[in-house]
Protein backbone atom coordinates (compact mmCIF):
# COMPACT_ATOMS: atom_id res chain seq x y z
CA UNK A 1 0.00 0.00 0.00
CA UNK A 2 3.06 2.65 0.79
CA UNK A 3 6.62 2.17 0.38
CA UNK A 4 9.45 5.13 0.97
CA UNK A 5 12.84 4.58 0.28
CA UNK A 6 15.23 7.28 1.79
CA UNK A 7 12.64 9.97 2.35
CA UNK A 8 14.17 13.34 3.04
CA UNK A 9 12.80 16.64 3.90
CA UNK A 10 14.58 20.04 4.30
CA UNK A 11 12.97 23.31 4.60
CA UNK A 12 14.61 26.44 3.79
CA UNK A 13 18.28 26.90 2.76
CA UNK A 14 21.63 27.72 4.03
CA UNK A 15 21.65 29.30 7.32
CA UNK A 16 17.80 28.70 7.71
CA UNK A 17 17.96 25.17 6.36
CA UNK A 18 16.23 22.78 8.51
CA UNK A 19 16.09 19.04 7.47
CA UNK A 20 12.43 17.63 8.82
CA UNK A 21 13.32 14.04 7.15
CA UNK A 22 16.73 12.19 6.95
CA UNK A 23 16.79 8.67 4.80
CA UNK A 24 13.13 7.65 6.16
CA UNK A 25 12.04 4.17 5.12
CA UNK A 26 9.24 2.20 5.58
CA UNK A 27 6.57 -0.13 4.24
CA UNK A 28 2.94 -0.20 5.04
CA UNK A 29 0.74 -2.91 4.17
CA UNK A 30 -3.10 -2.94 3.05
CA UNK A 31 -4.89 -3.07 6.01
CA UNK A 32 -2.54 -2.39 8.80
CA UNK A 33 -3.11 -0.07 11.82
CA UNK A 34 -0.45 1.64 12.15
CA UNK A 35 0.81 4.17 14.77
CA UNK A 36 3.59 6.79 14.51
CA UNK A 37 5.14 8.56 17.42
CA UNK A 38 7.55 10.59 18.57
CA UNK A 39 8.37 14.56 20.27
CA UNK A 40 7.34 17.73 19.22
CA UNK A 41 9.49 18.56 16.50
CA UNK A 42 10.13 14.79 15.86
CA UNK A 43 9.31 14.81 12.14
CA UNK A 44 6.15 13.00 12.34
CA UNK A 45 3.08 15.19 11.06
CA UNK A 46 5.91 16.18 8.31
CA UNK A 47 5.85 12.68 7.52
CA UNK A 48 2.23 11.85 7.87
CA UNK A 49 1.72 15.23 5.50
CA UNK A 50 4.13 13.74 2.66
CA UNK A 51 2.07 10.12 3.23
CA UNK A 52 -1.12 12.29 2.30
CA UNK A 53 0.58 13.90 -0.43
CA UNK A 54 0.18 17.08 1.34
CA UNK A 55 3.90 17.65 1.27
CA UNK A 56 6.38 16.36 -1.44
CA UNK A 57 9.76 15.11 -0.20
CA UNK A 58 12.96 16.86 -1.19
CA UNK A 59 14.80 13.61 -2.00
CA UNK A 60 13.93 9.89 -2.24
CA UNK A 61 11.26 7.27 -3.52
CA UNK A 62 7.48 7.15 -2.45
CA UNK A 63 5.25 4.38 -3.73
CA UNK A 64 1.80 4.72 -3.18
CA UNK A 65 -0.72 1.83 -4.60
CA UNK A 66 2.60 1.37 -6.41
CA UNK A 67 2.01 4.46 -8.32
CA UNK A 68 5.72 6.79 -8.09
CA UNK A 69 4.23 10.09 -6.25
CA UNK A 70 6.69 12.17 -8.01
CA UNK A 71 5.58 11.24 -11.22
CA UNK A 72 1.99 12.94 -10.80
CA UNK A 73 0.80 16.09 -11.33
CA UNK A 74 -0.96 18.44 -9.47
CA UNK A 75 -4.42 17.67 -10.50
CA UNK A 76 -3.73 14.04 -10.60
CA UNK A 77 -2.38 14.36 -6.86
CA UNK A 78 -5.73 15.99 -5.67
CA UNK A 79 -7.62 13.37 -7.81
CA UNK A 80 -5.50 10.62 -5.23
CA UNK A 81 -6.15 12.47 -2.17
CA UNK A 82 -9.98 12.92 -3.00
CA UNK A 83 -10.77 9.47 -4.21
CA UNK A 84 -7.90 6.96 -2.12
CA UNK A 85 -7.13 8.79 1.24
CA UNK A 86 -9.33 10.44 4.35
CA UNK A 87 -7.72 12.93 6.80
CA UNK A 88 -8.62 13.66 10.16
CA UNK A 89 -7.11 16.16 11.94
CA UNK A 90 -6.70 17.15 15.81
CA UNK A 91 -8.77 20.74 15.44
CA UNK A 92 -11.63 18.63 13.32
CA UNK A 93 -10.97 21.42 10.79
CA UNK A 94 -14.92 21.68 9.88
CA UNK A 95 -16.66 24.31 8.76
CA UNK A 96 -18.39 25.13 12.38
CA UNK A 97 -21.44 27.47 10.53
CA UNK A 98 -22.55 24.46 8.59
CA UNK A 99 -24.60 21.48 9.44
CA UNK A 100 -23.23 18.21 9.82
CA UNK A 101 -24.68 17.17 7.27
CA UNK A 102 -23.12 19.50 5.33
CA UNK A 103 -19.74 19.05 6.09
CA UNK A 104 -19.85 15.87 4.86
CA UNK A 105 -21.38 16.52 1.78
CA UNK A 106 -18.52 18.54 1.13
CA UNK A 107 -15.75 15.55 -0.26
CA UNK A 108 -18.85 14.61 -2.25
CA UNK A 109 -19.25 17.64 -4.49
CA UNK A 110 -16.42 16.38 -6.63
CA UNK A 111 -18.22 12.76 -6.79
CA UNK A 112 -20.44 12.16 -10.00
CA UNK A 113 -22.95 11.46 -7.95
CA UNK A 114 -27.05 12.56 -7.60
CA UNK A 115 -27.68 14.79 -4.69
CA UNK A 116 -30.32 12.01 -3.51
CA UNK A 117 -27.57 9.44 -3.45
CA UNK A 118 -25.21 11.86 -2.05
CA UNK A 119 -27.80 12.36 1.18
CA UNK A 120 -28.53 8.51 1.12
CA UNK A 121 -24.61 7.94 1.69
CA UNK A 122 -24.52 10.72 4.27
CA UNK A 123 -26.87 9.07 6.34
CA UNK A 124 -25.67 5.69 6.00
CA UNK A 125 -22.25 7.35 7.38
CA UNK A 126 -23.67 9.22 9.82
CA UNK A 127 -25.44 5.62 11.54
CA UNK A 128 -22.04 4.05 11.29
CA UNK A 129 -21.02 6.93 13.42
CA UNK A 130 -23.69 6.94 15.62
CA UNK A 131 -24.96 10.60 14.83
CA UNK A 132 -27.26 10.11 12.57
CA UNK A 133 -30.19 12.04 14.93
CA UNK A 134 -27.29 14.80 14.32
CA UNK A 135 -27.48 15.43 10.64
CA UNK A 136 -29.44 18.51 10.48
CA UNK A 137 -26.90 20.26 14.04
CA UNK A 138 -24.93 23.21 13.10
CA UNK A 139 -21.09 22.02 14.31
CA UNK A 140 -21.22 24.15 16.38
CA UNK A 141 -23.13 22.99 18.61
CA UNK A 142 -21.84 19.41 18.84
CA UNK A 143 -19.18 18.25 21.69
CA UNK A 144 -15.96 17.72 20.84
CA UNK A 145 -16.32 14.13 20.28
CA UNK A 146 -19.26 14.50 18.46
CA UNK A 147 -17.13 16.67 16.40
CA UNK A 148 -14.56 14.42 16.25
CA UNK A 149 -17.43 11.55 14.38
CA UNK A 150 -18.33 14.42 12.29
CA UNK A 151 -14.91 14.54 10.87
CA UNK A 152 -14.27 10.64 10.49
CA UNK A 153 -17.36 10.20 8.69
CA UNK A 154 -16.12 13.03 6.27
CA UNK A 155 -12.74 11.12 6.24
CA UNK A 156 -14.86 8.23 5.18
CA UNK A 157 -17.20 10.16 2.32
CA UNK A 158 -15.43 8.84 -0.24
CA UNK A 159 -14.24 5.58 0.87
CA UNK A 160 -10.91 6.01 1.15
CA UNK A 161 -8.12 3.06 1.24
CA UNK A 162 -6.54 4.53 3.65
CA UNK A 163 -7.17 7.28 6.98
CA UNK A 164 -4.61 9.35 8.03
CA UNK A 165 -5.30 10.65 11.41
CA UNK A 166 -3.07 13.47 13.12
CA UNK A 167 -3.39 13.52 16.92
CA UNK A 168 -7.05 12.77 16.51
CA UNK A 169 -7.43 12.46 20.33
CA UNK A 170 -5.30 15.49 21.39
CA UNK A 171 -8.74 17.84 22.05
CA UNK A 172 -10.50 14.82 23.81
CA UNK A 173 -11.02 13.85 27.36
CA UNK A 174 -9.60 10.13 28.31
CA UNK A 175 -13.43 8.85 27.80
CA UNK A 176 -14.14 10.13 24.25
CA UNK A 177 -10.47 9.63 23.09
CA UNK A 178 -10.97 5.42 24.09
CA UNK A 179 -14.45 5.77 22.07
CA UNK A 180 -12.82 7.29 19.10
CA UNK A 181 -10.62 4.89 18.87
CA UNK A 182 -12.39 2.06 19.25
CA UNK A 183 -13.74 3.65 15.94
CA UNK A 184 -10.59 3.99 14.13
CA UNK A 185 -10.02 0.55 15.59
CA UNK A 186 -13.51 -1.01 14.05
CA UNK A 187 -12.93 1.16 10.66
CA UNK A 188 -9.78 -0.97 10.35
CA UNK A 189 -11.40 -4.46 10.99
CA UNK A 190 -13.40 -3.40 8.00
CA UNK A 191 -10.81 -3.76 5.59
CA UNK A 192 -9.31 0.26 6.66
CA UNK A 193 -5.56 1.00 6.20
CA UNK A 194 -4.72 3.41 9.37
CA UNK A 195 -2.20 5.43 10.24
CA UNK A 196 -2.46 7.81 13.29
CA UNK A 197 0.23 9.98 14.38
CA UNK A 198 0.10 10.65 18.03
CA UNK A 199 2.40 11.11 21.72
CA UNK A 200 -0.17 8.60 23.53
CA UNK A 201 0.58 5.49 24.51
CA UNK A 202 -3.08 4.45 24.66
CA UNK A 203 -3.75 5.37 21.02
CA UNK A 204 -0.65 3.52 20.02
CA UNK A 205 -2.14 0.25 21.46
CA UNK A 206 -4.46 -0.20 19.35
CA UNK A 207 -2.62 -0.09 16.69
CA UNK A 208 -0.23 -3.65 15.42
CA UNK A 209 2.42 -1.50 14.29
CA UNK A 210 4.37 1.42 16.07
CA UNK A 211 6.94 3.50 14.68
CA UNK A 212 8.82 5.91 16.38
CA UNK A 213 10.70 9.38 14.95
CA UNK A 214 13.54 11.27 16.48
CA UNK A 215 15.29 14.03 14.70
CA UNK A 216 13.15 13.55 11.60
CA UNK A 217 15.02 9.63 11.47
CA UNK A 218 13.23 6.87 12.21
CA UNK A 219 13.90 5.90 15.74
CA UNK A 220 12.58 2.29 15.82
CA UNK A 221 9.51 0.09 14.11
CA UNK A 222 7.00 -2.17 16.53
CA UNK A 223 5.06 -4.73 15.45
CA UNK A 224 2.22 -5.81 18.26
Amino acid sequence: MIKMKDIQKIYGKNATKVRALSNVSLTIEKGEMVAIMGASGSGKSTLLNIIGCLDVPTQGEYLLKEKDISSLSNKELAKLRNQVLGFVVQDFALVEQYTVAQNIAIPLIYSKISRLERKKHIDIILDQMDILEKKKVLVSNLSGGQRQRVAIARALANSPDIILADEPTGSLDSQMSQEIMELFAELNRQGKTVIIVTHDPMVAEFCQKIIHIKDGKLAEQNVV
